[in-house]
């Protein structure tokens, strides 16, 4: 399997990822990399197939991915591990079964859109498992 250097994100071929458990609970893979042809946006997407129960564990495991994330674009990954998709814009999506609910989860997703917007990093949710 393919280890996080320098604690970035890499890039995994067919056989690593068949091994692989994708979802917001493993942090050192980014569950899925794609273009949207509509927006011409890189998509980061996060799998989230678990009810939301607001709880400690479920936000620190987003906190954690997110932030793996968000360093993963910033330090200019995406680019260098994607050379098509270099300067394009670029997104987090978080792909979920149902839309989130309860006060601290939607706290701390308003949190992560206003941290994502000041980084020029799109930011959405979709729900109903709409994830292509």
């Amino acid at each position: 399997m393919t280890t996080a250097d320098d604690n970035q994100l890499q890039p995994m071929n067919d056989d690593e990822v068949r091994e692989l458990v994708i979802g917001v609970e493993n942090p050192e893979v980014i569950d899925l990399i794609r273009l949207d042809p509509a927006s011409g946006e890189v998509e980061l997407v996060i799998r989230e197939r678990r009810s939301w129960d607001g709880g400690r564990e479920q936000l620190a495991q987003f906190d954690e991915k997110l932030n793996r994330y968000m360093t993963y674009i910033l330090n200019g990954f995406v680019g260098r591990h994607y050379p098509d998709y270099e300067g394009r814009p670029v997104r987090i999506v978080i792909d979920a079964e149902e839309p989130p609910t309860g006060d601290d989860v939607l706290r701390f997703f308003g949190g992560v859109s206003s941290v994502c917007e000041a980084n020029d990093i799109g930011f959405a949710i979709r729900a109903g498992g709409g994830g292509r």
